[in-house]
């Protein structure tokens, strides 16, 4: 039993508290047997939808509309009144051993229903009588009792290894997931199909009309890409950042491959509570070899000579600026004493892993790389810059790229609603398969799109290709950013200035994680490409091409 003063300023203040969560639907999270206690009921006609997790109360406005669960009860009626779920049925059902080789039982479902009864005598409780009500106006002493009922079944027809299947089957996603793949082929195939008419048409017809010109005096006045052909492959300004983006991005990519591979398989099912993260982790530590090799390699491409440098910021700034960001969020939650706050020896080990495991691993990466030979490019850079031309609105910088992150974006909105509901709405998340294949769908656009706009950079004669290419998919990122701020004021009811700034810190980092994984697309091609020795000048512009 609670009891509630108004005379006590902490009573009124807890009762407050209370009511906004009414007010707001906050929810109940139970788990029994690492199992979530979920709340059953009809939706629609034909179908069941199981929530894991049940409302505090719910409220009634002073119009007399009732509002989110106070729909499934006609005696919520009463205006400017709050309806507390008081009391819970909890029933739980196991399968048996009997007649089987193993002893005792096992937990297949847990369910409950919440309900709500104003309750007088706590030594002689009932399930029954009208529901409690809280009055918006506190004025008088009040007494909360609650209580509870466990009801067990035996089922031996639910098998243990299916005891999620209900949870799961019961999320009315799939038809829209199909709706979203649909869409996602839709730009992939546009996007294919204007890539191989410029490079099967367009740019082989270049290619071979240059490749029969005998002499220069034949030659016809040269025009487009092919005038750049001396500054291609000139290194780009702040190439120390952008090799040290490389390498992270590598790092993520490959991470981010494997955890959905094995979450695909089903080794990472929300049975397992934690084991997505865990593995991500586990994977992102393991992964400092790659990161370092692609960034040292990238840098020594670009002449670079302060490769201690580039070591030490592929090992510590993305990763530092993740750490510092979770820091303070999780900072704030311990001000606030959440039970969501990782504890200190957990932030201990995370910095013994990265420092003691990821950092290593990061220098003996940058060893081989700088210790491979240079990458011999096809064509020779000229000595002195060639003036680029006055650009068209559309062959700048800033809106090609914007234009750029929008098609990769149109392929992953879908599924980022659903994510962002599984993190911030309680809902459960299984469609790894769905999940996985538009994964691939988003490389193949980004690659596409970055293919595109690349080629028509360098038409427009600006050879400035290096960010520009890295950018263009990279910019997906701050689409994702503005569909999160979008998601914050019309989904979410955050109220608070901690909660806002948990919101939006936890946002940052999966942007910068986002930002970093869709800038590595083929770098790989690009280096297996150029160290052919087969290609003649005229193929140079493949090999830019194949950066993406």
């Amino acid at each position: 039993m609670k009891s509630y003063d108004p005379e006590n300023t902490n009573d009124k203040n807890k009762l407050e508290f209370l009511k906004k969560g009414m007010r707001l639907n906050y929810q109940h999270h139970w788990i029994i047997d690492n199992m979530p206690v979920t709340w059953c009921y009809d939706f629609g006609e034909l179908h069941k939808f199981c929530n894991p997790g049940f409302p505090v109360g719910c409220f009634v406005g002073s119009d007399g509309r009732a509002k989110d669960s106070c729909t499934v009860n006609s005696e919520f009626n009463k205006k400017n009144t709050y309806y507390l779920f008081n009391h819970v049925d909890i029933t739980i059902t196991y399968h048996s051993a009997q007649n089987e080789n193993w002893l005792g039982a096992r937990l297949v479902t847990a369910r409950l229903e919440p309900k709500s009864y104003k309750q007088t005598d706590i030594n002689n409780l009932s399930c029954e009588g009208p529901p409690m009500e809280i009055s918006a106006e506190f004025n008088s002493k009040l007494n909360l009792i609650y209580s509870y009922s466990v009801k067990f079944e035996e089922n031996n027809n639910i098998k243990w290894a299916s005891r999620w299947d209900y949870i799961l089957e019961s999320m009315p996603h799939t038809n829209i997931q199909w709706f979203s793949i649909m869409n996602s082929l839709v730009i992939v195939l546009f996007l294919s199909g204007m890539v191989a008419m410029i490079l099967l048409r367009t740019l082989h017809k270049d290619i071979a009309r240059y490749n029969q010109i005998d002499s220069s005096e034949d030659a016809q006045e040269e025009f487009g890409w092919k005038l750049v052909h001396g500054d291609v492959f000139r290194p780009p300004r702040k190439g120390m950042l952008l090799s040290v983006f490389l390498g992270q991005g590598t790092q993520i990519f490959i991470m981010t491959f494997i955890t959905l591979f094995l979450a695909c398989l089903g080794f990472l099912s929300p049975a397992n509570r934690g084991a997505l993260m865990t593995c991500a982790v586990v994977l992102w530590v393991l992964l400092g070899t790659p990161a370092g090799y692609v960034s040292a390699r990238m840098y020594k491409t670009f002449r670079g000579e302060k490769w201690k440098t580039n070591v030490l910021l592929t090992a510590l700034l993305c990763p530092g600026i993740v750490f510092a960001d979770f820091f303070i969020m999780n900072l704030i939650l311990w001000v606030k004493g959440s039970s969501a706050a990782i504890p200190f020896g957990t932030l201990v080990a995370i910095l013994a892993m990265w420092f003691g495991i990821s950092v290593p691993l990061t220098f003996v990466g940058a060893y081989f790389g700088f210790k491979e030979k240079p990458i011999e490019h096809p064509v020779r850079t000229n000595q002195i810059p060639r003036q680029i031309p006055e650009q068209s609105f559309f062959t700048k910088p800033l809106p090609g790229i914007i234009m750029g992150g929008i098609l990769p974006f149109g392929c992953i909105f879908i599924q980022l609603f659903f994510i962002l509901n599984s993190i911030w709405s309680h809902q459960m998340y299984y469609m790894f398969g769905f999940l996985f294949l538009v994964f691939i769908i988003l490389l193949i656009t980004c690659s596409e799109a970055t293919v595109l706009l690349c080629y028509f950079h360098l038409c427009a004669e600006d050879y400035h290709w290096w960010w520009r290419s890295f950018l263009t998919s990279s910019f997906t990122a701050v689409y994702l950013f503005i569909y999160a701020v979008h998601y914050f004021f019309s989904k979410l009811q955050i109220t608070g200035t901690a909660s806002t700034i948990l919101y939006f810190g936890y946002t940052m980092i999966m942007v910068l994680i986002f930002f970093l994984f869709t800038d590595v697309i083929s770098c790989s091609q690009y280096w297996q490409h150029l160290e052919q020795k087969e290609h003649s000048g005229n193929n140079w512009i493949f090999c830019v091409l194949l950066v993406r």
